[in-house]
């Protein structure tokens, strides 16, 4: 007879789960591993243009000089709780839906930690997924961009997008690694939280909160941003026309550059991804339940 059991995994249940899972993913086969990692990216943007959609209308830019040069229709932080739940919608469909994300696959230090994984293996990894994550982010915003869906709600999508997208390749390098670092604790946090689960719908509840959290704290997600940013830059440089019409609406506008996205975003928040989810998450939790005891 089958044992039915619906109380969740206890942590140190889940660290060996979560350590079991590190080696699996460590020897999977190179072309499923991309495969799953292309969905990942592409999951990801979902959530990202769920988010963008559901800020459309109701973001607040402040310029340098303190003036306002875009209103709020909602309360900033309302605003932001909105868009990081609809954001989970991503990592829900990464964890149940079954895809490789770089920075979940962070946790594979556990497994490596403890001897099941060697370093080449996840590094081999996070290369492959960290590329096909990028993979299906762009592609994904390319397809978007056909859409033209950021013409919705008389331009207000599309400003949304710009000023996410502005506001993201104006950060500080280490601004931007501090926000990756807490970005990716929680986004570990939530996969680890997973693993304590036993349905779909223990799944679900454990991602959402810790999402919403990084979202509307403004923390910065290095595969998120590879269909933010890609996206603005495409609109930026593909409709000259929409851009005439919104341009006098975003402030900085300047600073959105695939230099400026590579240099002081995509860089620095990768590596303060893999500080938040392999250190601050993985190795304090392989030290408490898996580490052996001298």
């Amino acid at each position: 007879m089958t044992d039915f059991r619906f109380d969740a995994l206890l942590p140190a249940e889940m660290a060996t789960r979560a350590e079991y899972l590190g080696v699996r993913k460590a020897e999977m086969p190179f072309l499923k591993m991309f495969m799953l990692a292309v969905l990942a990216g592409a999951f990801i943007s979902l959530g990202a243009i769920f988010a963008t959609t559901v800020s459309a209308g109701s973001m607040s830019i402040t310029s340098p000089d303190g003036a306002v040069a875009f209103s709020t229709t909602l309360p900033f932080g309302v605003t932001r709780l909105l868009a990081g739940f609809v954001f989970s919608l991503g990592l829900i469909l990464v964890v149940v839906g079954g895809a490789e994300l770089f920075t979940g696959n962070n946790l594979i230090v556990m497994a490596w930690a403890s001897g099941k994984v060697s370093f080449v293996a996840m590094m081999r990894n996070w290369a492959i997924v960290y590329f096909g994550n990028f993979v299906g982010s762009f592609g994904t915003a390319l397809l978007m961009f056909f859409t033209r869906q950021y013409t919705f709600g008389k331009d207000a999508v599309g400003i949304a997008a710009m000023n996410t997208a502005v506001a993201k390749s104006s950060l500080d390098f280490l601004q931007a690694i501090a926000l990756g670092i807490l970005c990716n604790a929680l986004v570990c946090l939530a996969v680890w939280l997973s693993f304590s689960a036993r349905s779909t719908i223990d799944r679900i509840a454990a991602i959402i909160f810790p999402i919403t959290a990084f979202v509307a704290a403004g923390f910065e997600h290095s595969i998120a941003n590879m269909y933010f940013v890609p996206y603005a830059l495409l609109v930026k440089m593909g409709d000259a026309e929409f851009m005439g019409r919104i341009s006098d609406k975003i402030v900085n506008l300047d600073r959105l550059t695939w230099g400026n996205f590579i240099l002081f975003n995509l860089i620095p928040v990768t590596i303060g991804n893999i500080i938040g989810g392999a250190v601050l998450v993985a190795a304090i939790y392989w030290a408490i339940f898996l580490r052996k005891q001298v």
